[in-house]
């Protein structure tokens, strides 16, 4: 029976690997930097409408100029600050607090949204 010379698998096995793991660090050393926060893309603006939509408008039908399981917010008498604190706090049992989701800005244009609501008027 023939003895299996393992001194050069051996060697081949750990200039694979050596030669691999140089490899990983060559072309990690080649990659630019991470992007700095000025690189990094735009954030998307704010689209009130389609969150109104699509949020809001489960409740409040019509974009918020008909009453659904929410009132109607078209012609609301309460002051926008009401408004901001409905929003961020909801209102226990009716609506869902917001105040995580959006921002203080946010909350604004969506409050500035539904103060330029019109009766048969796209918003």
């Amino acid at each position: 029976m023939r003895k299996l010379k393992i001194g050069p698998i051996v060697s081949a096995a750990a200039f694979t690997i050596s030669a691999a793991s140089w490899s990983a660090a060559t072309l990690a050393e080649d990659q630019p930097a991470a992007q700095s926060s000025a690189e990094q893309p735009a954030k998307k603006p704010f689209d009130v409408k389609g969150t109104f939509r699509n949020i809001c408008g489960f409740c409040h039908e019509d974009y918020g100029r008909k009453a659904g399981k929410g009132p109607q917010l078209m012609n609301d008498s309460n002051s926008d600050e009401f408004l901001v604190n409905r929003i961020k706090n909801g209102k226990p049992g009716r609506m869902a607090a917001f105040g995580s989701v959006f921002s203080d800005d946010e909350i604004h244009q969506i409050v500035a949204f539904i103060r330029k609501l019109k009766p048969d008027t796209e918003p």
